[in-house]
């Protein structure tokens, strides 16, 4: 349920949109192929989406034989497609793909909650640099649960992030970390234990100590942190340890919503004035 990828279809279209698009692939640096769109609108300023993981896809999150998650995440369709559309009307293109294992994207294994997926996000950044029609555009991470621990991996592990002179800013919604994820989640510790020491043993992913945390001080561009105050799958104290490690501008928001993990990603489709309030101010 949490590592074991599968069950995050690409179940929406920007056709239903109305949105200009491609179909696009590229590579990661060690080979893995991932698939996304590539939404079209300005050439001067571009958002990268990354999705949640696991029962994501760069689409969102469909409730379909989520069972368990159906309770515990939400229980309604998630579309991406919502913000992606106010930001094109607003101006800017975005590309959003598949992390590795998830939607369409090559299935290589098994998730490692952002610390390999982290070669995503750089390939994503390498690949829009490097399109002819946005090489001088500037760059705008929004970055989601583990697609944001992803970006902060990218950040503090990857020195070529260093050299992207027009990545400018990032949102990054609900940092969380696996440990307080699965504890949250009320599984017994014995299961906690046992997938962990199999994780570190078997697969080479110690999912209690490679955490994304050490490595915030690495975030070289404007943050804007978003959290939902009444989470109930995370560490209120990590978020603020999250925000405080930041050493680049930064803001918090605080949002009161209902309590529910992805209470926070729903509402991002559909409240695009803090949204686009950030991203206007460091992509001009």
């Amino acid at each position: 349920m949490m590592i074991k990828p599968g069950k995050s279809p690409v179940f929406d279209t920007p056709e239903a949109y109305d949105l200009e698009y491609e179909d696009v692939t590229f590579q990661a640096d060690d080979g893995v192929t991932l698939s996304g769109w590539l939404l079209k609108s300005g050439t001067d300023k571009v958002i990268i989406q990354s999705h949640f993981g696991v029962q994501c896809s760069r689409s969102g999150f469909t409730v379909e034989g989520k069972g368990l998650m159906e309770k515990s995440l939400w229980n309604k369709d998630i579309h991406f497609l919502k913000q992606a559309k106010y930001l094109v009307e607003a101006g800017y293109s975005v590309l959003m793909y598949d992390m590795r294992n998830h939607g369409e994207s090559e299935n290589k294994g098994w998730i490692t909650w952002g610390k390999n997926e982290r070669k995503d996000v750089l390939a994503a950044i390498q690949f829009i640099s490097k399109h002819v029609d946005y090489k001088d555009a500037g760059i705008g991470l929004l970055s989601i649960c583990m697609g944001q621990g992803a970006s902060t991996f990218a950040f503090g592990l990857e020195t070529e992030m260093k050299n992207f002179e027009n990545l400018k800013t990032m949102i990054s919604i609900q940092p969380l970390t696996y440990d307080y994820f699965v504890a949250n989640m009320g599984l017994p510790m014995f299961l906690v234990n046992a997938g962990s020491n199999y994780s570190k043993n078997k697969r080479d992913t110690d999912l209690t100590g490679d955490s994304f945390l050490p490595y915030v001080k690495d975030i070289s561009v404007p943050t804007l942190v978003i959290q939902n105050n009444n989470d109930p799958m995370t560490d209120l104290n990590m978020v603020k340890e999250y925000y405080e490690s930041l050493t680049v501008e930064k803001e918090i928001m605080w949002l009161d919503l209902e309590k529910k993990r992805a209470a926070a990603y729903d509402w991002l489709g559909k409240n695009p004035e803090p949204v686009l309030n950030w991203f206007d101010k460091y992509l001009k």
